[in-house]
């Protein structure tokens, strides 16, 4: 098989599987508990692991970038065509919608049921930009360190604390947001909040990169 079709598909894949993980976690959490935090720490357990397990296995085959605002950043730094961005990016969006949908299935919902969880605060739009920003910001400085190895267990580490310090829960991907559109549960976002959550996440990509190479040793 090709090498760029390949890549393409493991980041289809990979988005798929992490927003299923994500979708489907934050389900079974209000399925076990009425207690919002008991349900976000389910949630965000199980995207920990996840998280770190599919980069560990999809990293040398797609750079496991599983986020727009990644592959933006990789495009940036010219280290990407941008046809390959393009191809990334219609991956993990369509990934991210599919894994939705197989979360949805998988415990008897509709397959698509638009989300009415409405998130838009000027806290959130914050916590957004603060989530992605560390994100890139920790990505290229164990790369800048030449710690590519570590990088699987330090991106799951923020994101995982970062659902629970930040006010938005940290979504810091764009595609994972669209996706979480088409689940009414727990983890969803109504439409009208995605566009102004995805441009905070392209706001906090762009200062991650101006992070990232301030801390460039």
């Amino acid at each position: 098989m090709n090498s760029n079709l390949k890549s393409v598909i493991a980041e289809f894949f990979g988005t798929a599987a992490l927003v299923c993980v994500v979708v489907g976690s934050g389900i079974m959490g209000t399925n076990l508990s009425q207690d919002a935090g008991v349900a976000l720490l389910i949630n965000t357990v199980s995207t920990i692991f996840a998280l770190a397990l599919l980069i560990f296995v999809l990293g040398p085959i797609s750079g496991a970038h599983f986020n727009p605002a990644v592959s933006l950043a990789g495009l940036i730094r010219k280290e990407m065509s941008v046809s390959k961005f393009v191809w990334y990016t219609f991956a993990q969006v369509t990934g991210a919608i599919a894994g939705a949908v197989l979360a949805n299935l998988m415990f008897d919902s509709a397959a698509i049921s638009i989300s009415t969880h409405q998130r838009v605060t000027a806290g959130t739009l914050i916590g957004e930009v603060v989530a992605t920003a560390g994100l890139i910001i920790v990505i290229y400085t164990f790369i800048a360190r030449e710690k590519q190895t570590l990088i699987p267990i330090a991106v799951a580490a923020w994101i995982g604390s970062a659902y629970f310090f930040t006010s938005s829960t940290s979504f810091a991907n764009p595609a994972v947001t669209l996706g979480r559109i088409f689940s009414d549960s727990f983890a969803g976002i109504a439409p009208e909040s995605v566009l102004p959550f995805i441009t905070a996440q392209i706001a906090g990509m762009a200062l991650g990169l101006v992070g990232a190479s301030a801390l460039k040793r």
